[in-house]
């Protein structure tokens, strides 16, 4: 597949977790996305952008070869297929699709770390993630690669183990395992391309990848405006979850107390306001953040 001259390309997963919430970001991006016949690639109205929506595990080797230019794409996937060749670069993570490769074993049995592995059949869907951690604590185990259901194949007697994504945990204990060992840690990351953009479509390019960024920072943030006596200034900032130096403004007619505004970057819950009220701090306000840069 080769790329159209004058358009970016950026792939994303057609169907699957990452899928909605990829496209979500895009349009959070301020991209304008078509939904057309072709169910393949979506079009961007107000920019020379196309969305290429493919399988996850075609991602990583589409931006690596240059038929796309950006990818979203979970890091489990993208440390999967590694296999020595040119490799998408990771840009910056994305802050959704968190999930774990974890070994698991049926519950009661005896499990003493890696080693308890040796000569067992271990099965999954990431049999090269796999193989790196087992030969990372030199175990030998026999590795069983399966695309879908892994978590049954100890019932079915196909293996011993498991080794599967787990977000919540309940599919391992509906069928009777226990997690054991982390082997990676996953969310979405947007990945580059090592082949460089057309000149004129490279400051698009940088500019994509900066409002994503703004995105990202902005999920979860909040602003946060109060009033506060000047004496208590350092204790209230101490108190600001995630926040840099605020922002401090005088009131009017009052020489004693000042306004702050701040950006925080970690969540506000109700017991950080009120601890900031107990520091001192008068009509307290928080918040939501659309947009950053």
């Amino acid at each position: 597949m080769s790329k159209v001259q004058g358009r970016l390309r950026i792939a994303v997963q057609k169907s699957g977790r990452l899928a909605d919430r990829s496209l979500d970001l895009m349009k959070d991006a301020g991209l304008r996305v078509i939904r057309g016949n072709n169910d393949l690639l979506y079009r961007v109205e107000n920019y020379p952008i196309d969305l290429l929506r493919v399988r996850d595990d075609d991602i990583p080797t589409f931006v690596a070869d240059g038929v796309c230019d950006l990818g979203l794409v979970g890091e489990d996937v993208l440390e999967e297929v590694r296999n020595g060749g040119p490799v998408a670069e990771v840009v910056m993570p994305l802050g959704f699709g968190r999930c774990t490769l974890k070994i698991a074993t049926p519950e009661g049995q005896h499990y003493a770390g890696p080693a308890s592995l040796a000569g067992c059949r271990v099965a999954t869907s990431h049999p090269r993630v796999l193989g790196r951690f087992l030969a990372k604590y030199g175990v030998q185990a026999e590795v069983v690669t399966m695309r879908g259901a892994v978590e049954v194949a100890p019932r079915l007697k196909l293996a011993h183990a498991v080794c599967d994504l787990v977000s919540t945990g309940a599919t391992l204990e509906a069928n009777g395992l226990a997690p054991r060992d982390t082997v990676l840690d996953s969310q979405a990351v947007l990945v580059r391309s090592p082949v460089a953009p057309e000149p004129e479509l490279a400051e698009l390019l940088d500019s994509v990848i900066e409002r994503v960024a703004g995105v990202v920072a902005s999920q979860g943030a909040k602003y946060v405006m109060l009033n506060a006596p000047r004496s208590a200034l350092e204790d209230i900032t101490r108190l600001l979850p995630g926040a840099g130096a605020p922002t401090v403004m005088p009131l009017l007619g009052r020489e004693d107390a000042v306004a702050v505004h701040a950006v925080c970057q970690e969540a506000v819950f109700w017991e950080t306001l009120e601890r900031l009220k107990g520091a001192g701090a008068s009509a307290i306000l928080v918040l939501p953040i659309e947009k950053m840069m």
